[in-house]
């Protein structure tokens, strides 16, 4: 459930803060106070595309917040398997922002991309506009909505055909994929040499590190042995060994002079190890023009692989491997393929057996679907609406074999036409809202947000749109942008948004209100500019009604 929405910044919000509840919200206000602002900017922190267009004038970024909680545990696991970690509490917080040139995401302070949101969002929140509304008119949508109906019992044949299908894909593509013997042909022959080559080179990881630092010490042996020369020749002086025979003979008339004795014989004793170092490093550095040359072709080998096959012998050894194995699969081929091809025959059969079960009890759902479909709409005043779902046979694919769309006659003595060919604008919203009526116990998306839901109806129906919502409210956190009174009374929390200017700027405000600021708007929406008595009255009742049909719908 989304808790708490934060906005600073976004268009015309200066700063807005918004907590949020269970049940039906609405939010209402005066044409262009940015009704819209509010969802654009939810719809920005879900990932939506904006820029710096939507920064305030004369702010430096906007920011949007957004706090959900989650409670229910197949959601939360869902929300893992993403790589999200939600609070020990099920708390997520989510953040954009957004600067001129770029955007930032956060879920929980963590980094994250846009694609990445957008996959988890998905299982929080649904906003429905004119653009999502739209979606009806793709028969891609509909076999999910039928799904949807039967998702319970779809779900275990689904995950077993799932399972099939991932591997008869696999099968489908691979033997396309090398049906070309010719080009298997070309492929082995330029594998065998690579490999060959390869392994000829007998490479080891290290080795070119090993083999660049000896180079470099031969390549530079003169200067290695003059400097060893030189030392051999500064510590080759008796100095410190004559100092001490200096001190060993009058220490005993000073004894305080025995610390300093030990430490000259100690420094004796060094610098006899030190030239002993020196002379066995000069036998050691000494030009070696045949191992030099040898060192070269090795780093020319090493280089030219590298060039071919990988940045490092690390990256050439691992590319080796993966054509060994390659290699072999060319190679058993011819053997395995008939083999590969009796499995996809059988997978198919399989698959085939499966998507007629899947098809029965898709049939068996879609009955259900355009029953209480058919209900819903005659509810919110299509008189003798028929509502039905058609099924079409196709190639086996992820979803089984079937394309399903939905055909709807809103007035009665007409056919049943595809419903994207006869829907306009409001009855399309009318229509959405009849599904979410009949899916709402069944679609796992805690939050829903109904934005132009009230777009051309009036009168009864919009009081009817007004019960569907407070019912998909009652399993769901609902919220609704709305200019329609009938559904502004039903609300269980309302939020008012307001527009505000000065000389310098104009803002778009938003606070929740009660008791007789909710009379206050109630009657704005019914009667406009002017705000009579009786139209307070008229608001009043209004609202007494809406409560009274609240309780009976609770009852039902």
């Amino acid at each position: 459930m989304l808790l708490e929405l934060h906005i600073r910044n976004f268009a015309l919000i200066e700063r807005a803060d918004l907590t949020f509840q269970e049940g039906l919200t609405v939010l209402s206000g005066e044409t262009g106070a940015g009704k819209s602002i509010l969802i654009d900017s939810i719809s920005a922190a879900l990932g939506g595309k904006t820029g710096g267009a939507s920064i305030r004038t004369g702010a430096e970024y906007a920011y949007i917040e957004l706090l959900f909680s989650v409670e229910e545990e197949e959601l939360l696991h869902r929300i893992r398997a993403l790589g999200v970690q939600p609070e020990a509490d099920g708390t997520l917080i989510l953040t954009r922002k957004i600067m001129p040139a770029r955007s930032v995401f956060r879920v929980n302070d963590e980094t994250v991309t846009a694609a990445l949101l957008k996959k988890l969002t998905a299982l929080l929140i649904d906003i429905h506009g004119q653009h999502e509304v739209q979606t009806l008119f793709d028969p891609g949508r509909h076999l999910e909505l039928v799904d949807l109906m039967a998702a319970d019992e779809l779900a275990t044949q689904k995950a077993a055909y799932s399972t099939r299908f991932q591997r008869y894909a696999e099968l489908k593509s691979l033997l396309r994929r090398e049906a070309d013997q010719e080009f298997r042909e070309r492929e082995r022959e330029l594998l065998a040499y690579e490999v060959q080559e390869i392994e000829r080179a007998e490479l080891t990881p290290g080795e070119e590190e090993a083999i660049r630092a000896e180079f470099i010490k031969i390549r530079n042996s003169a200067r290695i042995q003059e400097a060893l020369a030189s030392c051999t020749e500064l510590l080759s002086t008796d100095a410190v060994s004559e100092a001490l025979r200096k001190l060993s003979a009058v220490e005993q008339y000073a004894p305080e002079l025995r610390v300093l004795s030990e430490q000259l014989s100690e420094l004796d004793g060094l610098l006899g190890d030190a030239l002993y170092a020196v002379r066995e490093q000069m036998e050691g550095a000494e030009f070696d023009e045949e191992r030099l040359q040898q060192l070269s072709e090795r780093l020319d080998l090493i280089h030219g692989l590298q060039d071919k096959y990988g940045d490092d012998v690390s990256g050439i050894l691992a590319g080796l491997e993966k054509k060994r194995e390659r290699l072999d699969f060319l190679l058993g081929f011819e053997e395995k393929q008939a083999e590969l091809k009796k499995e996809e025959q059988m997978l198919a059969e399989e698959l085939k057996t499966l998507a007629e079960s899947i098809r029965a009890l898709r049939v068996q759902s879609a009955g259900q679907l355009e029953k209480q479909v058919s209900g819903e709409l005659r509810s919110l005043n299509f008189s003798g609406a028929d509502f039905s779902v058609q099924f079409s046979r196709q190639e086996l694919g992820a979803n089984g074999c079937d394309g399903a769309e939905f055909y709807i006659s809103t007035n009665p003595g007409e056919p049943l036409k595809p419903l994207r060919t006869v829907a306009s604008g409001g009855e399309l919203s009318r229509i959405m809202l009849a599904l979410k009526t009949v899916l709402a116990d069944r679609d796992e998306i805690p939050t829903q947000i109904f934005d132009e839901i009230d777009a051309g109806i009036s009168g009864r129906t919009a009081q009817k749109v007004s019960e569907k919502l407070f019912r998909i409210g009652g399993t769901r956190q609902v919220l609704c942008i709305t200019h329609l009174p009938q559904i502004a009374a039903m609300a269980d929390h309302h939020y008012l948004i307001e527009k505000e200017s000065d000389a310098d700027s104009t803002r778009t405000a938003v606070r929740e209100i009660s008791g007789a600021e909710i009379t206050a708007e109630l009657g704005r929406l019914i009667g406009g500019s002017e705000i009579t008595a009786g139209v307070l009255k008229t608001a009043e009742e209004m609202k007494l009604l809406a409560e009274r049909g609240k309780q009976s719908l609770r009852q039902v």
